[in-house]
C-alpha cells in the first residue's frame, strides 16, 4: 500500500467502517490505486497482494472493526478503514502511513 492519501476530500468527509461494512464491501473485491498495486481480498478469506512485480499471499479477516491481514512479517497487521465518495483509505493500527485506493472488481480469478 504506497499511494498516500492526498485527495481533495478532507478529513471531515472521511466515515470510519464498521467491522461488518468492511466484510461487505472488501469481500470479493480488490483494492487498488489503479495503477502500482493491487490487492484481492477474496470472499474466503485469501488475500492477494501485486506491486511492482511483486505477489504476496495470506489471509485476511475482520476483527472488530478493523481490517486484519496474516502474511509475513512486517507486512501483517491490522488497520482502520474508512471511505470518501469511491476513495478508501487504510491507516495501519502500529507504524506506517495510510493508503488510498478504490474498491472494484476482482480483475483476475487466479
Amino acid at each position: 500500500m504506497l499511494t498516500l492519501w492526498s485527495g481533495s476530500a478532507s478529513a471531515e468527509e472521511l466515515k470510519k467502517l464498521s467491522g461488518a461494512q468492511i466484510r461487505a464491501r472488501f469481500s470479493d473485491r480488490q483494492l487498488t490505486d489503479e495503477v502500482h498495486w493491487r490487492e484481492v481480498y477474496q470472499r474466503d478469506g485469501t488475500f492477494r497482494s501485486y506491486s511492482m512485480g511483486k505477489v504476496l499471499t495470506g489471509k485476511w479477516f475482520v476483527r472488530s472493526d478493523d481490517l486484519c491481514l496474516d502474511l509475513p512479517e512486517p507486512d501483517d497487521g491490522c488497520f482502520e478503514v474508512a471511505s470518501s465518495g469511491s476513495w478508501i483509505v487504510v491507516t495501519p493500527r502500529g507504524l506506517g502511513l495510510p493508503a488510498v485506493g478504490v474498491l472494484e472488481p476482482i480483475s483476475d480469478r487466479e
